[in-house]
Protein backbone atom coordinates (compact mmCIF):
# COMPACT_ATOMS: atom_id res chain seq x y z
CA UNK A 1 0.00 0.00 0.00
CA UNK A 2 1.58 3.57 -1.25
CA UNK A 3 2.11 6.16 1.91
CA UNK A 4 0.78 9.19 0.77
CA UNK A 5 2.11 12.45 1.62
CA UNK A 6 -0.87 14.40 2.30
CA UNK A 7 -4.17 14.84 0.74
CA UNK A 8 -2.94 16.71 -1.98
CA UNK A 9 -0.34 14.19 -2.87
CA UNK A 10 -3.63 11.13 -2.55
CA UNK A 11 -5.74 13.27 -4.70
CA UNK A 12 -2.74 13.73 -7.43
CA UNK A 13 -1.82 9.91 -7.07
CA UNK A 14 -5.95 8.37 -6.77
CA UNK A 15 -7.96 10.57 -8.71
CA UNK A 16 -7.95 11.78 -12.72
CA UNK A 17 -7.29 15.58 -10.65
CA UNK A 18 -4.44 17.59 -11.17
CA UNK A 19 -3.37 20.34 -9.57
CA UNK A 20 -0.72 23.19 -9.80
CA UNK A 21 1.48 25.75 -7.66
CA UNK A 22 -0.67 28.76 -7.61
CA UNK A 23 2.40 31.05 -7.89
CA UNK A 24 5.91 30.84 -10.20
CA UNK A 25 7.62 31.22 -6.36
CA UNK A 26 10.97 28.64 -6.50
CA UNK A 27 10.02 27.92 -2.84
CA UNK A 28 6.18 27.11 -2.76
CA UNK A 29 6.73 25.02 -6.40
CA UNK A 30 9.32 22.92 -5.16
CA UNK A 31 7.00 22.06 -2.14
CA UNK A 32 4.19 21.71 -4.85
CA UNK A 33 6.01 19.15 -6.46
CA UNK A 34 6.89 17.23 -3.74
CA UNK A 35 3.20 16.65 -2.81
CA UNK A 36 2.31 15.97 -6.63
CA UNK A 37 2.11 19.02 -8.41
CA UNK A 38 2.29 19.23 -12.25
CA UNK A 39 2.39 22.46 -13.16
CA UNK A 40 2.09 26.25 -12.11
CA UNK A 41 0.94 29.55 -12.92
CA UNK A 42 1.46 33.03 -13.11
CA UNK A 43 0.26 36.69 -13.22
CA UNK A 44 0.52 40.34 -12.23
CA UNK A 45 -0.70 39.72 -8.34
CA UNK A 46 1.62 36.31 -8.56
CA UNK A 47 4.49 37.86 -9.67
CA UNK A 48 4.46 40.59 -7.09
CA UNK A 49 4.14 38.85 -4.30
CA UNK A 50 6.97 36.19 -5.26
CA UNK A 51 9.51 39.44 -5.77
CA UNK A 52 8.41 40.52 -2.39
CA UNK A 53 8.95 36.95 -0.88
CA UNK A 54 12.12 36.17 -3.04
CA UNK A 55 13.78 39.47 -4.16
CA UNK A 56 16.91 37.90 -2.66
CA UNK A 57 16.62 35.57 -5.60
CA UNK A 58 16.33 38.17 -7.78
CA UNK A 59 17.98 41.49 -6.49
CA UNK A 60 21.23 40.98 -8.61
CA UNK A 61 19.51 39.91 -12.07
CA UNK A 62 16.98 43.37 -11.67
CA UNK A 63 20.16 45.50 -11.34
CA UNK A 64 22.40 43.76 -14.24
CA UNK A 65 19.50 43.88 -16.96
CA UNK A 66 19.28 48.13 -15.95
CA UNK A 67 22.60 48.24 -16.18
CA UNK A 68 23.29 46.15 -19.56
CA UNK A 69 20.32 47.92 -21.27
CA UNK A 70 21.00 51.47 -20.44
CA UNK A 71 18.12 52.54 -22.83
CA UNK A 72 15.67 50.58 -21.50
CA UNK A 73 12.61 52.05 -20.10
CA UNK A 74 11.13 50.53 -16.57
CA UNK A 75 8.67 48.74 -18.33
CA UNK A 76 10.66 46.93 -20.60
CA UNK A 77 13.03 45.50 -18.27
CA UNK A 78 9.71 45.05 -15.58
CA UNK A 79 8.30 42.51 -18.79
CA UNK A 80 12.20 40.85 -18.73
CA UNK A 81 12.25 40.48 -15.12
CA UNK A 82 8.44 38.68 -15.68
CA UNK A 83 10.07 36.63 -18.33
CA UNK A 84 12.93 35.60 -16.43
CA UNK A 85 11.01 34.73 -13.05
CA UNK A 86 8.76 32.54 -15.61
CA UNK A 87 11.30 30.58 -17.33
CA UNK A 88 13.16 29.62 -14.26
CA UNK A 89 9.80 28.21 -12.28
CA UNK A 90 9.68 26.36 -15.50
CA UNK A 91 12.58 24.49 -15.89
CA UNK A 92 11.64 22.96 -12.31
CA UNK A 93 8.42 21.84 -14.47
CA UNK A 94 10.57 20.44 -17.11
CA UNK A 95 11.04 16.85 -15.88
CA UNK A 96 7.24 16.37 -15.73
CA UNK A 97 6.70 18.33 -18.98
CA UNK A 98 9.00 15.35 -21.01
CA UNK A 99 8.31 12.60 -18.98
CA UNK A 100 4.68 13.37 -20.22
CA UNK A 101 5.61 14.26 -23.38
CA UNK A 102 4.16 17.70 -22.93
CA UNK A 103 0.83 17.02 -21.46
CA UNK A 104 1.61 18.64 -17.88
CA UNK A 105 5.02 20.35 -16.33
CA UNK A 106 4.18 23.67 -17.68
CA UNK A 107 3.90 26.99 -16.43
CA UNK A 108 1.43 29.40 -17.37
CA UNK A 109 3.00 33.46 -18.28
CA UNK A 110 0.08 36.19 -18.68
CA UNK A 111 0.13 38.22 -21.79
CA UNK A 112 -0.27 42.06 -20.64
CA UNK A 113 -3.31 42.76 -18.87
CA UNK A 114 -3.55 46.45 -20.17
CA UNK A 115 -3.88 44.32 -24.10
CA UNK A 116 -7.36 42.64 -23.13
CA UNK A 117 -9.09 44.79 -26.09
CA UNK A 118 -6.00 44.84 -28.72
CA UNK A 119 -6.47 40.80 -30.49
CA UNK A 120 -3.11 41.37 -32.46
CA UNK A 121 -0.90 42.77 -29.34
CA UNK A 122 -1.96 39.50 -27.71
CA UNK A 123 -1.31 37.34 -30.38
CA UNK A 124 2.10 38.66 -30.98
CA UNK A 125 2.97 38.89 -27.49
CA UNK A 126 1.24 35.08 -27.11
CA UNK A 127 3.66 33.93 -29.79
CA UNK A 128 6.46 35.26 -28.02
CA UNK A 129 6.19 34.21 -24.75
CA UNK A 130 5.17 30.70 -26.68
CA UNK A 131 8.83 30.79 -28.64
CA UNK A 132 10.76 31.20 -25.15
CA UNK A 133 10.47 27.74 -23.76
CA UNK A 134 8.74 24.85 -24.85
CA UNK A 135 6.45 24.06 -21.49
CA UNK A 136 4.65 27.41 -20.81
CA UNK A 137 1.15 27.87 -21.15
CA UNK A 138 0.15 31.40 -22.62
CA UNK A 139 -2.58 33.07 -20.75
CA UNK A 140 -5.04 34.84 -22.84
CA UNK A 141 -7.73 36.49 -21.34
CA UNK A 142 -11.77 35.53 -21.88
CA UNK A 143 -12.43 39.00 -23.20
CA UNK A 144 -13.96 39.68 -26.77
CA UNK A 145 -10.08 40.43 -28.27
CA UNK A 146 -8.68 37.45 -26.38
CA UNK A 147 -11.48 34.50 -27.61
CA UNK A 148 -10.61 35.82 -30.77
CA UNK A 149 -7.20 35.22 -30.67
CA UNK A 150 -7.53 31.98 -28.76
CA UNK A 151 -7.88 29.96 -32.24
CA UNK A 152 -5.38 31.12 -33.85
CA UNK A 153 -2.26 31.04 -31.54
CA UNK A 154 -3.89 27.98 -31.17
CA UNK A 155 -3.60 27.05 -34.35
CA UNK A 156 0.01 28.35 -34.41
CA UNK A 157 1.06 25.73 -32.22
CA UNK A 158 0.77 27.55 -28.52
CA UNK A 159 -1.10 25.89 -25.44
CA UNK A 160 -2.84 28.58 -23.62
CA UNK A 161 -4.52 29.45 -20.63
CA UNK A 162 -7.77 31.39 -21.26
CA UNK A 163 -7.58 33.31 -18.39
CA UNK A 164 -9.50 36.23 -16.65
CA UNK A 165 -12.75 33.85 -16.75
CA UNK A 166 -15.86 33.48 -14.89
CA UNK A 167 -18.49 32.08 -16.36
CA UNK A 168 -19.99 28.80 -18.75
CA UNK A 169 -20.60 31.27 -22.01
CA UNK A 170 -17.00 32.02 -21.60
CA UNK A 171 -15.36 29.25 -21.30
CA UNK A 172 -17.41 27.49 -23.42
CA UNK A 173 -16.33 29.82 -26.05
CA UNK A 174 -12.36 29.37 -24.87
CA UNK A 175 -12.96 25.29 -25.49
CA UNK A 176 -15.02 25.96 -29.08
CA UNK A 177 -11.59 28.45 -30.40
CA UNK A 178 -9.14 26.02 -28.82
CA UNK A 179 -11.29 22.94 -30.83
CA UNK A 180 -11.11 24.82 -34.08
CA UNK A 181 -7.64 25.74 -33.47
CA UNK A 182 -6.65 22.29 -33.09
CA UNK A 183 -8.65 21.42 -36.19
CA UNK A 184 -7.05 23.47 -38.34
CA UNK A 185 -3.50 22.00 -36.80
CA UNK A 186 -4.81 18.48 -37.56
CA UNK A 187 -6.11 18.86 -41.33
CA UNK A 188 -2.51 20.38 -41.95
CA UNK A 189 -1.07 17.04 -40.07
CA UNK A 190 0.37 19.43 -37.70
CA UNK A 191 1.23 18.16 -34.27
CA UNK A 192 -1.48 18.37 -31.47
CA UNK A 193 -0.71 15.58 -29.48
CA UNK A 194 2.18 17.00 -27.44
CA UNK A 195 -0.43 20.34 -26.70
CA UNK A 196 -2.02 21.02 -23.50
CA UNK A 197 -4.63 23.65 -23.87
CA UNK A 198 -6.68 24.80 -20.12
CA UNK A 199 -9.74 27.07 -19.90
CA UNK A 200 -10.04 28.29 -16.91
CA UNK A 201 -13.30 29.49 -14.23
CA UNK A 202 -11.99 31.26 -11.36
CA UNK A 203 -14.57 30.28 -8.90
CA UNK A 204 -13.59 32.42 -6.04
CA UNK A 205 -13.88 35.63 -8.05
CA UNK A 206 -17.21 34.26 -9.15
CA UNK A 207 -18.13 34.53 -5.21
CA UNK A 208 -16.63 37.53 -4.84
CA UNK A 209 -18.69 39.05 -7.13
CA UNK A 210 -22.05 38.13 -5.80
CA UNK A 211 -20.89 38.97 -2.41
CA UNK A 212 -20.54 42.77 -4.26
CA UNK A 213 -23.53 42.94 -5.26
CA UNK A 214 -24.96 41.51 -2.37
CA UNK A 215 -23.48 44.61 -0.22
CA UNK A 216 -24.39 46.74 -3.49
CA UNK A 217 -27.76 46.13 -4.22
CA UNK A 218 -28.55 45.14 -0.38
CA UNK A 219 -30.02 41.66 -1.64
CA UNK A 220 -30.93 39.05 0.89
CA UNK A 221 -29.71 35.42 0.73
CA UNK A 222 -28.35 32.99 2.74
CA UNK A 223 -24.15 33.88 2.70
CA UNK A 224 -23.66 30.17 2.77
CA UNK A 225 -25.27 30.04 -0.79
CA UNK A 226 -22.73 32.60 -2.43
CA UNK A 227 -19.94 30.01 -1.85
CA UNK A 228 -21.41 28.00 -4.41
CA UNK A 229 -21.79 29.96 -7.75
CA UNK A 230 -18.59 29.74 -9.08
CA UNK A 231 -18.68 25.53 -8.15
CA UNK A 232 -22.04 25.74 -9.92
CA UNK A 233 -20.99 27.28 -12.91
CA UNK A 234 -17.54 24.93 -13.22
CA UNK A 235 -19.36 21.77 -12.94
CA UNK A 236 -21.89 22.90 -15.61
CA UNK A 237 -19.03 23.82 -17.50
CA UNK A 238 -17.23 20.66 -17.07
CA UNK A 239 -20.46 18.73 -17.98
CA UNK A 240 -20.54 20.41 -21.41
CA UNK A 241 -17.06 19.74 -21.91
CA UNK A 242 -17.19 16.17 -21.28
CA UNK A 243 -20.26 16.04 -23.71
CA UNK A 244 -18.69 18.06 -26.59
CA UNK A 245 -15.64 16.05 -26.75
CA UNK A 246 -13.37 19.61 -25.62
CA UNK A 247 -10.09 18.92 -25.47
CA UNK A 248 -8.90 21.43 -23.55
CA UNK A 249 -9.06 20.90 -19.87
CA UNK A 250 -10.85 23.29 -17.21
CA UNK A 251 -8.90 24.72 -14.59
CA UNK A 252 -10.17 25.80 -11.59
CA UNK A 253 -8.50 28.59 -9.77
CA UNK A 254 -9.31 31.77 -6.74
CA UNK A 255 -9.28 29.63 -3.75
CA UNK A 256 -11.90 31.15 -0.79
CA UNK A 257 -12.49 28.14 1.16
CA UNK A 258 -12.19 24.04 1.45
CA UNK A 259 -15.32 23.14 -0.43
CA UNK A 260 -13.72 24.60 -3.50
CA UNK A 261 -11.12 21.93 -3.44
CA UNK A 262 -13.51 19.03 -1.98
CA UNK A 263 -16.27 19.41 -4.59
CA UNK A 264 -13.76 19.27 -7.65
CA UNK A 265 -12.10 15.67 -6.22
CA UNK A 266 -12.51 13.17 -9.18
CA UNK A 267 -12.92 15.26 -11.60
CA UNK A 268 -10.97 15.31 -15.27
CA UNK A 269 -9.71 18.85 -14.60
CA UNK A 270 -7.11 20.73 -12.97
CA UNK A 271 -6.85 22.76 -9.72
CA UNK A 272 -4.17 25.94 -9.32
CA UNK A 273 -3.82 25.70 -5.60
CA UNK A 274 -2.32 28.46 -3.83
CA UNK A 275 0.58 27.54 -1.81
CA UNK A 276 -1.24 28.83 1.83
CA UNK A 277 -4.07 26.73 0.85
CA UNK A 278 -2.19 23.67 0.05
CA UNK A 279 -0.87 23.97 3.59
CA UNK A 280 -4.36 24.43 5.00
CA UNK A 281 -5.77 21.21 2.85
CA UNK A 282 -2.18 19.59 3.69
CA UNK A 283 -2.50 20.07 7.24
CA UNK A 284 -6.48 19.26 7.29
CA UNK A 285 -8.42 15.68 8.45
CA UNK A 286 -10.70 15.75 4.80
CA UNK A 287 -11.17 12.54 3.38
CA UNK A 288 -9.83 12.62 -0.21
CA UNK A 289 -13.31 11.70 -1.81
CA UNK A 290 -14.66 11.92 -4.88
CA UNK A 291 -17.76 14.84 -5.32
CA UNK A 292 -17.64 15.60 -9.01
CA UNK A 293 -20.19 14.41 -10.08
CA UNK A 294 -21.99 15.47 -7.30
CA UNK A 295 -24.32 18.20 -8.43
CA UNK A 296 -24.77 21.59 -5.89
CA UNK A 297 -28.46 21.78 -4.55
CA UNK A 298 -31.20 22.60 -6.25
CA UNK A 299 -32.75 24.97 -3.77
CA UNK A 300 -29.31 27.12 -4.54
CA UNK A 301 -28.97 27.08 -7.85
CA UNK A 302 -32.68 28.41 -7.40
CA UNK A 303 -32.04 31.25 -5.14
CA UNK A 304 -28.80 32.24 -6.76
CA UNK A 305 -31.04 32.44 -10.24
CA UNK A 306 -33.86 34.31 -8.65
CA UNK A 307 -31.76 36.64 -6.90
CA UNK A 308 -28.87 37.58 -9.18
CA UNK A 309 -29.26 38.31 -13.18
CA UNK A 310 -25.47 38.10 -13.08
CA UNK A 311 -25.55 34.34 -11.74
CA UNK A 312 -27.68 33.72 -14.70
CA UNK A 313 -24.93 35.63 -17.03
CA UNK A 314 -22.59 33.32 -15.20
CA UNK A 315 -24.80 29.94 -15.16
CA UNK A 316 -27.01 29.76 -18.57
CA UNK A 317 -25.03 28.45 -21.51
CA UNK A 318 -25.96 31.17 -23.82
CA UNK A 319 -25.95 33.78 -20.50
CA UNK A 320 -23.59 36.53 -22.25
CA UNK A 321 -22.71 37.27 -26.31
CA UNK A 322 -19.06 37.69 -26.24
CA UNK A 323 -19.07 41.36 -26.94
CA UNK A 324 -20.75 41.39 -22.98
CA UNK A 325 -17.80 38.97 -21.55
CA UNK A 326 -15.52 42.50 -20.82
CA UNK A 327 -18.23 44.37 -18.94
CA UNK A 328 -19.00 41.56 -16.80
CA UNK A 329 -18.54 42.59 -13.57
CA UNK A 330 -15.79 39.70 -12.19
CA UNK A 331 -14.01 40.40 -15.40
CA UNK A 332 -13.51 44.29 -14.66
CA UNK A 333 -12.55 43.72 -11.34
CA UNK A 334 -10.21 41.46 -12.45
CA UNK A 335 -8.57 43.30 -15.12
CA UNK A 336 -8.68 46.25 -12.61
CA UNK A 337 -6.68 44.31 -10.00
CA UNK A 338 -4.14 42.94 -12.24
CA UNK A 339 -3.14 46.13 -13.84
CA UNK A 340 -2.93 47.48 -10.86
CA UNK A 341 -0.60 45.25 -9.83
CA UNK A 342 1.23 44.93 -13.00
CA UNK A 343 1.85 49.09 -12.27
CA UNK A 344 2.88 47.78 -8.84
CA UNK A 345 5.88 45.57 -10.18
CA UNK A 346 6.61 48.45 -12.52
CA UNK A 347 7.23 50.62 -9.18
CA UNK A 348 9.21 47.88 -7.48
CA UNK A 349 11.46 48.30 -11.17
CA UNK A 350 11.05 51.73 -10.70
CA UNK A 351 12.89 52.20 -7.59
CA UNK A 352 16.17 49.87 -8.49
CA UNK A 353 16.54 52.60 -11.61
CA UNK A 354 15.04 55.90 -9.43
CA UNK A 355 15.98 55.23 -6.07
CA UNK A 356 14.46 57.86 -3.68
CA UNK A 357 17.28 60.18 -2.73
CA UNK A 358 14.83 61.26 0.52
CA UNK A 359 15.38 57.97 1.90
CA UNK A 360 18.91 56.55 3.08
Amino acid sequence: MMNYKSPLHKMAMTTPTNYWNDSCSIEELTYAIDQGAVGATSNPVILLNVLKKEMFLWNDFIKKVIWDNPTWSEIQVAWKVYEAVAVKGSKLLMPIFENTKGKRGRLSIQTDPAFYRNSQAILDQAMYFHNLVPNFNIKIPATKAGIEMVEEATYRGASINATVSFTVPQVLAAGEAVENGLRRREKEGLDVESMSPVVVIMFGRTDDWLKALVKRDGIEIEPDYLEWAGIACLKKAYSIFKKRGYRARLLGAAFRNFIHWTEFIGGDLTLTIPYEWQLKFNSSNVEVEEHMDEPVKSEIIKKLYDKFFDFRQAYDENGMSMAEFDTYGATVRTLRSFTQSWHDFVAVIRDFMLPNPEIN
